[in-house]
């Protein structure tokens, strides 16, 4: 399954470095605390994912943007980190690329951090599976490291270059890139892909500009390859290898640089040239993919071979993050401003991620739940569930559903039958025990005297009350368990009657199950009657009639019965009940009874030894009457019991009869039932037979209808072709007549709708072109007038830093200091003035680059793309090649123009190399106090034409000027008779 997710962009900007404090650099960038948001110049926001300000160390760059990419690549997703920036902004310092053997801890890079927490993620999967007792997974990493060298691709495990062997870049059958022929080393620990590491970067290329003393001049891809093999466990309790795969590529771009900046010249001038070509091809590719408006366009990967590397993490099957390294001064303003825009369009690119799983593993998986629901299918047809009719088409068999029908009816007939038999047995062993407890209460005829025969009677009514009371505590102890910790009350009746309705809800949801059954039988009847059509004959719908009715009819009479065996069958239970409830009692009654007959003969025997003892034999003889009294109380109690137990047993002796005629007439009404549905089964498979017979005929009237549509299809195709071959030649007539008429001047004098619709497209084009050139322009003076501004002021920080330490000396001399600290207030205040400026033109960039982006610009594809005729097309090109021209002829004049101007340049340069010439020889020759005063005089003029020339600022022309009449004043030198201006002038002119 695939996700989409999104480039992740991180900005991180590097201290100050020590030259650009030197030449007095500005900061230009500043990070909202709290939010991952940078400002560039004043009012200018941009957002990320991440924001690193100065300061933030490799660690925290790492935790927040690499270590999730990790993690992912031990699950087996695909993962790209790559660094972007200008020349000099800290690509490589972040990435870890470089080899530096005196690097400390906290500065490693990510490379190294991400190969170390690689293998320690390894060995705590290794360890878990261990823990939980199952088999480890197996891992294979491997690496490779190259770079990219004025297009050409360098293996750097091996950097002898041979150039009669290129690399192939080309894609697996699984769409992912392959180097051909790159070499690949096997590592198992970190110190064997961190050597790997370093001879990669001992060969990379590097070379010292003017910008960087150590800068990269090729991009550099160094590659990690995971490979883990585990033992999985399918459903089917089968072992199979699961194989997981992932790639992670570091990808330390090259800088983009200016040559004017690097001064590169002759190699370095071309290394340059070919890293921005791949910028540019990369930038178009990130265009191509944040640009919604251009999601269905072409994505040139294949301009250039890092895109073609990158494939997979732009816009492929890769989770990639992208770190925009810049720079905080406002020297590199343009630069930090580009690099900016390249990240935030790259925020856009969506990438379409999916675990890289051995396609064997799941095809056998596929495979495997494919055979099982064959078997599933194969088995219900040879249970005869699915059948195949005539016409080949699968159906389900009514029989199946009617098997299954019957067999959950048997099923609940076997389940009552066990009840029953249960309940037989029952009764069976306590008739039994209650005869064998009635012969065994016989020795008690055998004794005379009154109380013997009460006690007997006793006996016999105790016996005859304790079946019932076994029954009665029987039936209770079984509802105890089907009821949970229900309370017995005071009365055995109410206690049944409170049970009744529940044992008739219990029944009652047993037949709505068979009746349930019985509905989907029916519905499955009528549903084949629904298939039929609409004209069916009147005797056929009057007999499915009559058979539905007689079929209700013995439904509800099957219910009605049903419900009457059931509460049959609970009245039954019922007196099981009350007959173990008195059993229970006599029981009871009859070893109380036993034990007062023990304790009655104990005592008279032993009083009968003793004379005198009449009072209490007397006693004895009352308590005894007392207790006989009690009995014939609970005697009493008894007899009105038996009663109700001699009239429940006449209740349950017609109910055994009834039930006996209720399960006859039930038994009759299944087999009406059975012939019923056997009927309209009957009935139904005819009007199958019949429906099947009309949908072939049917089917057959719809396959002669569409060979006839076919063959009106076909016949309409072939007019249309003729149509449109008619049509093209009437086109090709058309135009032939056009131009004939146009060789001998017959063009007719009104315009056509395709000349005014050109004229419309041009006006568009022309506009769009206009626009762009003036932004363009813009941009390019602001940046000549930044350069400018920038070069001045790093001359007046030179010339400000020259005085201070003059400043200092005179200071150290105890001398006065007063005329150099105005000198330096003016230069001060002069560099606040260029500070100024800069900004504004900072400002004045940024609002022609947002212009530029909101303003509606006509796309010069989208407008030739719209050209649908030939006219059009020539009438475009025509003008396109006369503002060709006109720009052409412009752009010469131009250059004439500046080519008399550098001409008179050169003029004017030596001309005052001439004048300094004969200057300098007139000072030198006669009066060395002339002399002394014309050289400062020469010196302070000289530098105030310096200052105004790299400044806007009207101070620093009178600053100079100042000077100049104050130098004046102080000396008064006899003048000669000839000046030297006057001999300077005299010889211009």
């Amino acid at each position: 399954m695939e996700d989409d997710v999104s480039v992740r962009v991180a900005v991180r900007i590097r201290p100050q470095i020590p030259r650009e404090i030197i030449d007095m650099c500005q900061l230009c960038t500043s990070v909202t605390p709290g939010d991952p948001q940078i400002r560039l110049g004043s009012d200018k926001y941009f957002t990320y994912d991440y924001v690193f300000d100065i300061g933030e160390t490799q660690e925290i760059v790492y935790s927040t943007c690499v270590e999730s990419l990790m993690n992912s690549a031990l699950e087996g997703y695909n993962a790209t980190i790559l660094a972007y920036g200008q020349t000099g902004s800290g690509k490589t310092y972040t990435m870890g690329s470089g080899f530096d053997v005196d690097l400390k801890p906290e500065q490693i890079g990510i490379i190294p951090r991400a190969i170390e927490h690689l293998f320690n993620g390894i060995h705590e999967i290794i360890n878990n599976a261990q823990m939980n007792g199952v088999p480890p997974p197996e891992f294979k990493i491997s690496t490779q490291f190259m770079e990219l060298y004025n297009e050409e691709l360098i293996d750097l495990y091996n950097p002898v270059y041979n150039k009669n062997y290129s690399y192939k870049i080309q894609e697996d059958q699984y769409g992912s890139i392959q180097v051909k022929g790159i070499t690949t080393r096997t590592v198992v620990s970190v110190e064997d892909t961190l050597q790997c590491l370093r001879l990669g970067a001992l060969s990379r290329t590097t070379a010292s500009t003017q910008m960087n003393t150590q800068s990269s001049r090729s991009h550099a891809i160094f590659t990690i390859h995971v490979k883990q093999q585990k033992l999985i466990t399918d459903q089917d309790d089968s072992n199979g290898i699961e194989t997981l795969t992932a790639k992670f590529h570091f990808v330390d771009l090259a800088g983009s640089e200016r040559l004017k900046r690097t001064g590169a010249t002759g190699d370095r001038a071309k290394e340059g040239i070919s890293i921005n070509c791949g910028l540019l091809a990369l930038g178009n590719v990130i265009s191509a993919l944040g640009d919604k408006s251009k999601k269905a366009s072409h994505v040139p990967y294949r301009d250039s071979k890092l895109t073609r590397l990158l494939q997979d993490s732009l816009g492929g099957n890769s989770k990639t993050a992208m770190i925009a390294c810049i720079s905080p001064s406002d020297r590199d303003f343009m630069e930090t401003l580009n690099t900016l825009k390249y990240a935030n369009r790259a925020r856009n690119i969506k990438n379409k991620v999916c675990i890289n799983q051995d396609k064997s593993i799941r095809t056998i998986s596929q495979l495997k739940q494919q055979i099982a629901q064959l078997q599933l299918e194969l088995i219900e047809y040879k249970q005869g569930k699915r059948i195949i009719d005539e016409d080949g088409i699968e159906t389900v068999n009514d029989m199946f559903y009617e098997n299954t029908m019957l067999q959950d009816e048997v099923n609940n007939l076997r389940t009552r039958i066990k009840v029953m038999q249960e309940t037989i047995d029952n009764l069976t062993l306590k008739n039994t025990q209650l005869l064998s407890e009635k012969a065994m209460g016989h020795w008690i005829e055998s004794d005379k005297g009154h109380v013997t025969d009460m006690v007997q009677e006793y006996v016999k009514e105790i016996e005859d009350l304790k079946t019932r009371l076994m029954e009665a505590n029987i039936t209770c102890d079984h509802l105890k368990k089907q009821i949970n910790k229900f309370r017995e009350s005071s009365s055995l009746r109410n206690s049944l009657d409170r049970e009744i309705p529940s044992l008739i809800e219990e029944a009652r949801r047993k037949l709505e199950k068979e009746k349930d059954i019985l509905t989907r039988s029916i519905t499955e009847i009528y549903s084949d009657e629904n298939n039929s059509e609409d004209d069916s004959e009147s005797e056929e719908k009057e007999y499915k009639t009559k058979l539905n009715d007689e079929l209700i009819s013995l439904t509800n009479d099957i219910d009605m019965k049903q419900k009457l065996i059931d509460e049959l069958e609970l009245s039954q239970r019922r007196m099981h009940t009350m007959k173990q409830h008195y059993e229970e009692k006599l029981l009871q009654l009859q070893t109380k009874i036993k034990t007062t007959q023990d304790e009655r003969d104990k005592m008279l025997n032993s009083y009968s030894t003793q004379p005198d003892q009449s009072d209490t034999i007397k006693k004895i003889k009352d308590e005894y009457s007392r207790k006989i009294t009690d009995m014939q109380k609970e005697l009493r109690k008894l007899q009105v019991a038996q009663k109700e137990h001699s009239r429940l047993l006449k209740m349950h002796n017609q109910n055994e009869n009834q039930l006996k005629a209720y399960k006859n007439e039930l038994l009759e009404m299944k087999r009406a039932k059975v012939k019923v549905i056997n009927k309209m089964k009957e009935e139904s498979q005819r009007h199958r037979e019949t429906e099947s017979r009309r949908l072939r005929e049917i089917a057959q009237l719809k396959k002669e209808s569409r060979k006839n549509e076919n063959m009106i299809r076909s016949m309409e195709a072939q007019n249309r072709i003729k149509e449109q071959v008619l049509k093209r030649k009437q086109e090709e007539v058309s135009i032939l007549r056009k131009i004939q008429r146009s060789k001998y001047g017959t063009r007719n004098k009104g315009v056509s709708y395709f000349e005014k619709d050109a004229k419309i497209k041009w006006r568009k084009l022309e506009n769009s072109i206009n626009n762009i050139t003036l932004n363009k322009r813009g941009i390019t003076e602001q940046e000549i007038r930044m350069e400018n501004l920038l070069e001045k002021r790093e001359a007046l920080g030179k010339e400000l830093e020259i005085l201070e330490e003059k400043r200092t000396q005179l200071r150290k001399k105890f001398q006065d200091t007063g005329v150099l600290d105005g000198y330096i207030e003016d230069i001060q205040e002069n560099l606040n003035y260029i500070q100024e400026k800069i900004n504004e033109t900072q400002q004045n960039v940024m609002e022609i680059e947002d212009y530029q982006d909101s303003t509606d610009t006509i796309n010069v594809q989208d407008v030739f793309s719209s050209i649908y005729h030939v006219d059009e097309a020539k009438y475009l090109i025509d003008k396109l090649l006369a503002m060709t021209l006109s720009k052409s002829h412009a752009v010469a004049q131009s250059d004439a123009r500046l080519k008399e101007n550098d001409a008179m340049l050169q003029v004017l340069k030596q001309e005052n190399h001439l004048r300094g010439q004969l200057l300098d020889h007139i000072l030198h020759s006669d009066h060395l106090m002339l002399a002394n005063q014309m050289t400062t005089s020469s010196t302070t003029t000289n530098t105030g034409s310096n200052e105004s020339s790299r400044s806007e600022s009207p101070d620093v022309t009178q600053y100079s000027s100042d000077s100049i009449s104050q130098n004046s004043g102080r000396s008064k030198v006899r003048r000669r008779t000839t000046a030297a201006k006057e001999m300077l002038y005299g010889l211009h002119t």
